[in-house]
């Protein structure tokens, strides 16, 4: 018999694009219902990975099978490597094979290279159909699953090629997170760090101290995401950038060190240890604070060094490419004090040069 679930959930407000995130465990049973809450009527196009799919692709095709809808399932590769135009191409044809229609939507089901790869496919395909996201990873059910960045990879640079693709509804189940590995279970608290440094200093205390509920602290990322996701969709109005706080430097040693290689919360502990730093010597930000930033990322045993043999010089070309340059000038996110941010573009080369310094191995 199956365990009965029970959810809370949070509204993102968007206006029209308004949509609901639902978080609770043994939710997944529920995604028929949900479907139906936000009016679909179509076939449900399940878009997984292989390891995601043998878990629970089951139980949510049963779930909106029960409910009515017709459904087809569509597999890719787990990892990085599946974000990438070739894998958008192939699943465009499967979803055109399988008689999936402007009146379909798509279910993004997996960890957050499914929902941006998903999310990304339902953007551009019959120019666009609705998606809902089921997150099954710590990194997705707090971050990447909620305000509708979707993208791919090219070989210059991480998520280089997307689109704003906002979700219809995020089911976040979080008994699927005891089926995380234990390195793929910590690096997602990398973003929860992330919404501590910038927004939340007490969260910071909170993750060392032990998770007494890991339903209320996903629910509490869901509301500090939304809440800078509906002031500003777009980064345009320059709030949701602080969002990419450790995510500058972050990317270019994701890129740098090769797709799959680290992880990506694993990258952006990275970053936001260099980004620690230069807001030490930029803004101010107090030893004391770095050292609790540091003492929390060494909590989740994330990575304090860069792996041997990376080159500063590479990384920092690499981030020349990403998109928070602008006319050639360094956007970046520095925090003054815990539990708040602010983006400055006096950053220099030398700034991240000795940023990056202190995430050079230790010699033996």
């Amino acid at each position: 018999m199956p365990m009965a679930s029970s959810f809370s959930t949070v509204r993102l407000n968007l206006n029209e694009c308004s949509y609901p995130i639902h978080v609770g465990e043994n939710i997944l049973v529920e995604t028929g219902r949900f479907a139906h809450d936000v009016g679909f009527i179509g076939q449900a196009a399940i878009i997984s990975d292989t390891i995601v799919a043998e878990l629970y692709a089951a139980t949510v095709v049963a779930a909106l099978e029960d409910a009515g809808f017709k459904t087809s399932t569509h597999v890719v590769d787990q990892g990085e490597h599946s974000k990438s135009f070739t894998k958008v191409e192939s699943l465009c044809e499967s979803l055109a094979n399988h008689g999936v229609d402007r009146y379909s939507f798509v279910v993004a089901l997996g960890g957050g290279v499914i929902g941006d790869l998903a999310g990304f496919v339902a953007s551009i395909y019959y120019r666009g159909i609705p998606v809902i996201q089921v997150p099954t990873t710590v990194m997705a059910q707090v971050d990447s699953s909620i305000g509708g960045k979707t993208g791919i990879n090219l070989h210059t640079g991480k998520n280089l090629v997307g689109a704003f693709h906002q979700p219809v509804a995020v089911v976040a189940d979080t008994s699927t997170l005891k089926t995380l590995g234990h390195r793929e279970w910590n690096e997602g608290f990398a973003e929860v760090i992330k919404y501590g440094i910038i927004h939340e200093a007490d969260l910071l205390a909170q993750l060392r101290s032990g998770i007494a509920s890991l339903p209320d602290l996903v629910r509490r990322c869901v509301e500090i995401k939304a809440s800078f996701v509906s002031a500003d969709e777009r980064e345009t109005a320059g709030l949701r950038v602080l969002l990419n706080f450790g995510h500058t430097l972050g990317h270019a040693i994701e890129t740098v060190a090769g797709y799959g290689t680290l992880l990506h919360g694993e990258t952006v502990a990275l970053g936001m240890l260099s980004a620690a730093q230069i807001s030490q010597s930029r803004v101010g930000l107090p030893e004391v604070a770095v050292e609790e930033i540091r003492e929390t990322i060494q909590h989740f045993e994330l990575p304090m060094r860069l792996p041997s043999g990376m080159s500063q010089d590479q990384i920092i070309e690499t981030m020349f490419s990403d998109k928070k340059f602008v006319n050639g000038h360094i956007r970046f996110v520095v925090s003054p004090c815990l539990g708040s941010a602010k983006l400055v573009d006096n950053i220099t080369v030398d700034d991240l040069k000795l940023a990056l310094a202190i995430l050079e191995p230790t010699t033996p």
